[in-house]
């Protein structure tokens, strides 16, 4: 779990620092907590000369990078140098740039490479591939909703505080989808009790905000593995905070039709890991789509798709009636 991915890297920093460190994936908190742990225990090393590049833009200088790579640390210091790439595509001259730094620093340099999620291209890139073999390495991997309630009680226990299943439960419900929200909370709950204490699910409900961010894409998950409960929450948050259910439409049509398409290869024969990279099937999607196959024959989801159009002239005004009530009709219904 990625709570216990980050308490094995903070552990590892009591340790000399390695000359380079990487921080990539999606979950911004646990990316925010690794890299201040890691300021922290170069401060603590005494790396007092500190440098940040953002590599941002297609006009940045990877002669830049080079030149800190080089360059001795003022008065015999010892050098604390931060890289990062926002979008994660260093294009080829950092690429060559990137494989450079990662052959080797000065003895008296750490450095640390900030990445966001890659896409594939990224991943199986050879920078990336020179920067895994030389760095030391912490994925900031997204919690899963399965995964959220012992995280939360996770960090609950380094506050010196337990919570009830319900508890829990109830505050992954809240903040799912928003690790920074969960911090917070957790945090605030941390300052209303005492350590020692039990965090009941009354409790809970008192203090938590409904901060859950629903993000259209955990549509996918959510309606493809069948899962009813998750989907109307979900639906009931991406109502409140949006007019017309454009993007989410936009997000069911296209995984109709990649069932469509995957459908379409089984027949001919193919497995789902042989269509899998060309129907984007990554991060599980691939197991999610095939339960959704087991339950939706080909039939209904072309009437699915027709329904969709339907639905998108409904919001551009093009025929009468209430574009979000059809919306949640159909996605619901397709979950069984």
């Amino acid at each position: 779990m990625p709570h216990t991915a980050a308490a094995r890297f903070a552990g590892s920093l009591n340790a000399p620092l390695a000359p380079l460190y990487l921080i990539h994936g999606e979950e911004e908190l646990l990316q925010i907590e690794a890299l201040d742990a890691l300021r922290a225990a170069a401060a603590a090393q005494g790396f007092s000369e500190r440098r940040r590049i953002v590599a941002e833009g297609t006009a940045f200088d990877w002669q830049t990078v080079s030149a800190e790579q080089h360059s001795n640390a003022l008065f015999a210091e010892k050098k604390w140098l931060e890289i990062h790439i926002p979008n994660g595509k260093p294009g080829k001259n950092g690429a060559d740039a990137l494989q450079q730094f990662a052959a080797g620093l000065p003895e008296d340099t750490a450095a640390v490479i900030v990445l966001p999620k890659l896409e594939r291209a990224q991943s199986q890139a050879k920078w990336f591939a020179a920067l895994l073999k030389q760095a030391v390495v912490y994925e900031a991997k997204a919690v899963t909703p399965a995964q959220l309630p012992a995280w939360i009680k996770a960090r609950l226990q380094a506050h010196g505080l337990t919570a009830e299943h319900e508890a829990a439960a109830l505050i992954a419900e809240r903040v799912e989808g928003n690790l920074l929200a969960a911090k917070q909370e957790i945090d605030k709950l941390a300052l209303l009790h005492p350590a020692g204490h039990t965090l009941t699910a009354a409790e809970a409900a008192r203090a938590v905000a409904d901060v859950a961010r629903f993000d259209v894409f955990q549509l996918s998950s959510a309606w493809l593995g069948g899962d009813t409960a998750r989907l109307l929450r979900l639906l009931d948050g991406l109502s409140a905070a949006e007019s017309e259910p454009v993007l989410p439409l936009w997000a069911l049509a296209e995984d109709i039709r990649m069932l469509i398409r995957l459908s379409a290869a089984k027949r001919q024969g193919k497995s789902t890991a042989a269509v899998r990279n060309e129907l984007k099937l990554w991060n599980g999607k691939d197991r999610a789509a095939e339960t959704a196959l087991r339950r939706l024959p080909a039939t209904r989801l072309i009437a699915a798709l027709q329904e969709c159009a339907r639905i998108d002239r409904q919001i551009k005004g093009a025929e009468t009636g209430d574009a979000w009530a059809a919306f949640k009709k159909l996605i619901t219904e397709l979950t069984v």
